[in-house]
């Protein structure tokens, strides 16, 4: 048998304030989640368990979540668990060189097209 690694544990203070938010937002979405759950694993509600799996198995309802969207939502959710985000020096960092390059390319856009300008005013108005 595989040995389970075990998370670490997280002191509740670490939490950021928008994942706090977001804990709280979906909420209720979790207990439903957690109520199914329970609904299915449960020896007496066993066979309703297997009866909303099959319905939200279902091909109508499978097409009805890729037509609204829903899957797309659940699986870019799954997906932002993989990101790796970088720290706040790497941001404040990569927003400098952002500025800097934006600076440097509009002055030389702004030169390029000042010259242009005296070119074509001093050739087509001569």
């Amino acid at each position: 048998m595989a040995r389970q690694i075990q998370p670490e544990k997280t002191n509740e203070r670490d939490e950021s304030i928008l994942r706090a938010f977001f804990r709280g937002f979906f909420w209720p979405l979790r207990v439903i989640g957690k109520g199914l759950a329970w609904i299915g694993h449960r020896p007496p509600l066993k066979q309703i368990g297997h009866g909303i799996r099959w319905f939200f198995l279902s091909k109508p309802v499978r097409f009805i979540s890729l037509i609204t969207g829903v899957q797309f939502i659940i699986s870019s959710w799954q997906e932002l668990k993989f990101v790796t985000w970088p720290t706040k020096k790497e941001s404040r960092d990569l927003t400098v060189a952002v500025i800097i390059f934006s600076v440097v390319f509009g002055v030389l856009i702004a030169g390029v097209d000042y010259g242009l300008d005296k070119l074509f005013k001093h050739l087509l108005l001569k």
